[in-house]
C-alpha cells in the first residue's frame, strides 16, 4: 500500500483517504483498448487523474494497454515528462502566451483551434530550433474549443503553410463529441459526417494527419465508426460509466477504482429535539446517537449532500443528518452500536453494499465525474 498527500507522513492510517485500486484502472484501460479494436488508445489524466492521481493511474493506464496520454494544460503534461513518463502526450488547452517552447523541447503534442494558436506555436518552434507537433481541432457540433466550419478551411491553410516552412508538423485533427453519452442522439452522426468533412478539407489542404480522433469513453464503448484512428476514453479509465444511457460500468468490464473512506471523530447522544449542524437543517426525532465523519466540502463533499448524500457506516447506509459543513459532517445512527474510529464509506464500487460515486450523482443531480474529480487534496490517495 503507498499513501500520498498531507496525512501519510503522521499516520499509518489516515483518519480520510481515497483508495485507488490501480489494478482497477489497469483492468478498464485493458477493457477500453479491447473495445477501440485497431485503434490506439490515449487515457486521459487530466485533473489530476480525474481526482485519483494523475502519475500511479497514468503507469497503471500504460500497463493496461494504452499508448497514448491527454491532459488539459501544459503543467500536467510537463510533470508527466518530468516523471519520466516517455509515451506521445497531448495536451490542449491554451490561452496566449503559452508556453509552448516548453512543450516542444519536451515532446509534448499541442492543439491548435484557430489562427493565433498556430502562430504563437510557430514562433516556439523556431525558438526551440525543432518542430512542434500540433493537432488541429475542428468544432463539428460541441460550440467550444475547435475552429468553426467557416474558419476552418484558413485554419488547415495556415498549418501547411507552417509545415511547409518546417516550423510544425501537422500530425493530429480531432474533435469532441456534445452528445456521445447518449448513444441515440441525432448529433453523434451529424458530428461523425461533420468530422470526416473537416479531415477531408485538412486533406485538400496538403495535410496528411497521422492520427484522427473523436471518440471519448461513451463513443470509444458504444459508437465504433467514431473510432478513427486513437480513442480518448476519460472517465472510463477510471471504471465509471459515462452515462446512465450507455451502460453500466459492470457491463463494460469496468470497475470503479476509487474508494473513498474516513473515520468517525465523535460519538456522542443526545435528547430528542436536537438541533444539528448549522441552521439546524435536521432535528432528532428521538433520543439517539449522532456520528461526526470528518470530511467537508473543503474536501469535496459537496454541501448539496446537505439530508441527501448517504454513507455506509455502522454495517448500514445512512443519510447525512444537516448541513456538510467545511470539514464534517454529521450521521445519525439510532440505537446502533458505534465507536468514535468506526470506518465510514461514502462510495466506492458498491461490493461491501456501499453508495457508489453514481449513486452519488444521481441524488445530487450530477455526473460521477464530478463526484470524484472534486475530492480535494488534504484527502490522501491510498494506492492498493
Amino acid at each position: 500500500m503507498t499513501v500520498q498527500g498531507t496525512e501519510a507522513s503522521a499516520r499509518s492510517e489516515p483518519r480520510t483517504y481515497a483508495a485507488v485500486e490501480l489494478d482497477a484502472v489497469r483492468d478498464s484501460v485493458a477493457a477500453l483498448a479491447a473495445r477501440a479494436g485497431d485503434a490506439a488508445t490515449m487515457a486521459v489524466v487530466k485533473a489530476d487523474g480525474y481526482g485519483h492521481g494523475m502519475i500511479p493511474c497514468a503507469r497503471a493506464a500504460l500497463d493496461g494497454g494504452a499508448s497514448w496520454l491527454g491532459t488539459a494544460v501544459l503543467e500536467e503534461a510537463l510533470a508527466l515528462r518530468a516523471a519520466g513518463i516517455t509515451v506521445p502526450v497531448l495536451c490542449w488547452l491554451a490561452t496566449p502566451g503559452e508556453r509552448f517552447a516548453e512543450a516542444i523541447v519536451a515532446g509534448i503534442d499541442v492543439s491548435a483551434s484557430a489562427p493565433w494558436t498556430l502562430t504563437e506555436i510557430a514562433a516556439a518552434a523556431r525558438q526551440a530550433g525543432r518542430p512542434a507537433r500540433v493537432h488541429l481541432k475542428a468544432d463539428t457540433g460541441l460550440g467550444r474549443a475547435g475552429a468553426m466550419p467557416g474558419d476552418w478551411p484558413g485554419l488547415c491553410d495556415l498549418a501547411a503553410a507552417l509545415q511547409a516552412e518546417g516550423v510544425i508538423e501537422a500530425f493530429g485533427v480531432w474533435s469532441h463529441f456534445a452528445f456521445a453519452d447518449a448513444p441515440g442522439h441525432p448529433t453523434v452522426q451529424a458530428q461523425i459526417g461533420a468530422f470526416r468533412d473537416a479531415v477531408d478539407i485538412a486533406e485538400k489542404a496538403g495535410l496528411t494527419p497521422t492520427v484522427r480522433h473523436l471518440a471519448n469513453s461513451a463513443a470509444t464503448l458504444v459508437s465504433p465508426e467514431a473510432h478513427f484512428d486513437l480513442v480518448r476514453p476519460g472517465v472510463s479509465v477510471y471504471g465509471l460509466s459515462p452515462g446512465p444511457e450507455v451502460g453500466t460500468s459492470a457491463q463494460f468490464g469496468l470497475r470503479p477504482a476509487m474508494t473513498l473512506v474516513s473515520h468517525a471523530a465523535l460519538v456522542k447522544r443526545v435528547p430528542a429535539g436536537t438541533g444539528v449542524s448549522y441552521a439546524h437543517r435536521y432535528t432528532t426525532a428521538r433520543e439517539t446517537t449522532l456520528a461526526l465523519v470528518p470530511l467537508g466540502y473543503a474536501d469535496g463533499i459537496p454541501r448539496a449532500a446537505t439530508n441527501t448524500g448517504e454513507v455506509l457506516f455502522g454495517g448500514r447506509r445512512r443519510r447525512i443528518a444537516g448541513t456538510v459543513c467545511m470539514d464534517q459532517f454529521v450521521l445519525d445512527v439510532g440505537d446502533d452500536e458505534v465507536v468514535a474510529g468506526d470506518e465510514a464509506v461514502l462510495f466506492g464500487p458498491g461490493d461491501r453494499g456501499e453508495p457508489t460515486a453514481d449513486d452519488w450523482a444521481a441524488a445530487l443531480g450530477t455526473i460521477n465525474y464530478e463526484i470524484v474529480t472534486r475530492i480535494g487534496g488534504r484527502v490522501p490517495r491510498v494506492y492498493l
